[in-house]
């Protein structure tokens, strides 16, 4: 079940620095390209994870989160749900400290195997959306 506290949203927008944001392209009118923008406003390293490993914003992209060579906070997919599963597991491999799931995106399993292994999960939700509600951000 989506069970997503204000606590756990304000630790992991507040708690943070690198966010890995796995979809993110070039592609300005995509939602990932808006919302990694917001997140780096924010004071956010926002690293590009797509398989053309785009340069965004200065930021080197790679193919996969196993392939980031520093360490990650935040896992932000922007996937169709049935792709969660394998980067969920691939961000508790790494050791990230959280996964977020965008709006519509979810896999329950998935979800629970993150909170098993301790990370932080916010699911079907949105920072862009969060952080004006919780922390006052614009």
């Amino acid at each position: 079940m989506t069970e997503n506290t204000d606590a756990v949203i304000r630790t992991v927008l507040t708690d943070t620095e690198v966010w890995a944001v796995v979809g993110l392209s070039e592609n300005t009118a995509r939602a990932a390209y808006g919302v990694a923008a917001y997140l780096r406003r924010h004071g956010k390293r926002t690293v590009p994870v797509h398989p053309s490993a785009p340069v965004i914003d200065g930021e080197q992209g790679y193919p996969t989160l196993s392939d980031i060579p520093f360490p990650v906070d935040v896992v932000d997919l922007f996937v169709r749900s049935d792709l969660v599963g394998p980067v969920i597991d691939e961000a508790v491999k790494i050791g990230a400290g959280a996964v977020w799931t965008q709006l519509g995106v979810i896999d329950e399993a998935a979800q629970s195997r993150a909170r098993d292994a301790g990370l932080n999960v916010v699911v079907d939700a949105c920072p862009r959306i969060e952080g004006p509600r919780l922390l006052g951000w614009h």
